[in-house]
């Protein structure tokens, strides 16, 4: 394969180094794949600790005959300037849409690349917004959806906070029982606010402020997929202590089960980016993804069956 350094945005406010990986077997035109984080600030290998997905992903699927794009996360390159810029109004559209909207149609501008067959890849938070980020100018030709949600970001992190309170002992029981009687009464009448109230009222410190929940959570990702007629498929880890089996990947199945092209792929033992799980103990993050591990090759594998099919 090759790796060419690019840059999503040249030339806008806020340009992100990112790589194109173009495989070398095969023949051109290739299929290929945007890459979409997941929540907070992220370089483009989608690096937590020791593990980097990303890295992983393109270049099994470029081996595969497939080429993509990842990038350096807005937040991760320009997050000061950002929250300068925006304040209270952060949404996702300036945090992941727009830039991966950018990719595409970089992708879809390079010879070596079947412009018809563009997808995206969004993993955690980029697999919960794929269906909007298609919607609202992405124009994929169908949608990969890696640990994502079609729950509102407030209710996992609710659900989040329950699993980790109940994992934890003695003080630091405590400590996170306070924090959670601290936050999540803020979670109610997020879409009772106003916009400008919600811009001026913080959840987790003065640079979050509800008015990126409210935003993310005024249209349900199930009214995006309901009227998405494109191939989806939907991939999760059943050791997976970000997102839950019965509460998101089967809560897709439900909500794609009329669709006539959704495929679905649960993987035992694998966490949330797909690697085996260390501990599966949501309240040892930093463990879970400090082994130095690589993503499990079925799921390529499956993955790059898909997009060849499609």
């Amino acid at each position: 394969m090759t790796a060419e350094k690019i840059v999503v945005g040249s030339g806008t406010e806020f340009p992100l180094n990112g790589l194109l990986t173009i495989p070398q077997e095969g023949h051109a035109p290739y299929p290929a794949v945007v890459f979409v984080h997941g929540s907070g600030s992220s370089d483009m290998d989608s690096k937590v600790y020791e593990v980097r997905p990303f890295k992983d992903f393109a270049e099994g699927l470029a081996k595969l005959g497939i080429a993509s794009i990842r990038y350096d996360k807005r937040t991760f390159t320009h997050g000061k300037k950002m929250v300068k810029a925006l304040g209270g109004s952060l949404t996702v559209w300036e945090e992941s849409i727009e830039d991966a909207i950018l990719a595409a149609t970089m992708l879809r501008s390079d010879p070596r690349i079947d412009s018809n067959k563009v997808f995206i890849v969004g993993l955690s938070l980029g697999g919960h917004l794929a269906p909007r980020i298609d919607a609202e100018g992405g124009n994929f030709a169908g949608l990969i959806i890696l640990a994502g949600t079609p729950r509102r970001l407030e209710d996992v992190m609710k659900a989040q906070m329950a699993e980790q309170l109940s994992k934890l002992r003695g003080p630091l029981k405590w400590v996170g029982k306070k924090q959670s009687a601290k936050l999540l009464p803020k979670f109610e009448g997020i879409y009772d606010m106003s916009d400008e109230e919600a811009k001026k009222t913080p959840f987790f410190n003065k640079h979050n402020m509800m008015f990126y929940l409210k935003d993310m959570g005024k249209k349900r990702v199930s009214e995006y997929l309901e009227t998405n007629k494109k191939p989806v498929l939907i991939m999760q880890g059943d050791s997976d202590f970000h997102v839950s089996v019965e509460e998101d990947f089967n809560e897709y199945k439900r909500i794609l089960q009329n669709h006539a092209d959704a495929t679905f792929k649960l993987y035992p033992g694998l966490n949330h980016v797909f690697m085996p799980m260390v501990t599966g103990n949501i309240s040892k993050v930093k463990k879970e993804y400090s082994k130095p591990q690589n993503v499990a090759q079925e799921v390529i594998d499956d993955i790059a069956q898909w997009l060849h099919n499609n």
